[in-house]
């Protein structure tokens, strides 16, 4: 069986990263044992080493990308504009990162201002957040957190990735969009 080529096809293929049981679930006819995928994987990996493309892993899986270094000549194929986000939703997505789960009453603690019921939709429309649970506390407010497509949008493929929050502190703006 011509295994790797199958997951590169596989991933070529694919919307979406696919991870380690979704690929196995489809070669699952194969009898393909996850050691054999995850070499697989690897000398995919290594055969993009000098290519345009490169095999990455992020959250949701492993998936196929243009280098960064090459994103300016193929931006020129998507001639509309990345999403530009306000400071205030910016502030608030790097708080939920570094402080998940926390609600919406500590995020306002940090910032020193309300959050507006708009920079918590625009996080929740991109998929950026979730309400994944509710404090036990009167009112019972909503804790939010990170999801794995801000991971995936980050190119992480967990939050131990993210800089050390002294590196985000100093920077400016605060967060800078990838889309």
């Amino acid at each position: 069986m011509r295994l790797k080529q199958i997951v590169e096809a596989l991933l070529f293929a694919s919307p979406e990263p696919l991870d380690l049981r979704r690929l196995l679930a489809l070669l699952a006819d194969e009898g393909v044992e996850r050691k054999e995928l995850e070499e697989a994987l690897a000398e995919l990996a290594a055969d993009y080493r000098l290519s345009a493309l490169e095999l990455v892993r992020v959250a949701s899986g492993w998936r196929f990308q243009v280098r960064r270094e090459l994103a300016p000549w193929v931006s020129r194929l998507f001639p509309e504009k990345a999403g530009h986000y306000s400071r205030a939703v910016l502030e608030t997505l790097a708080i939920i990162a570094y402080r998940q789960p926390i609600t919406r009453g500590e995020i306002e603690a940090i910032r020193g201002v309300a959050v507006s019921s708009s920079v918590l939709n625009t996080l929740k429309e991109r998929g950026w957040i979730r309400v994944v649970g509710h404090k036990e506390v009167p009112g019972r407010p909503a804790l939010l957190a990170t999801t794995e497509r801000f991971l995936d949008d980050f190119n992480l493929d967990s939050l131990s990735q993210l800089p050390p929050l002294s590196d985000v502190e100093a920077s400016e703006p605060l967060l800078k969009s990838p889309v």
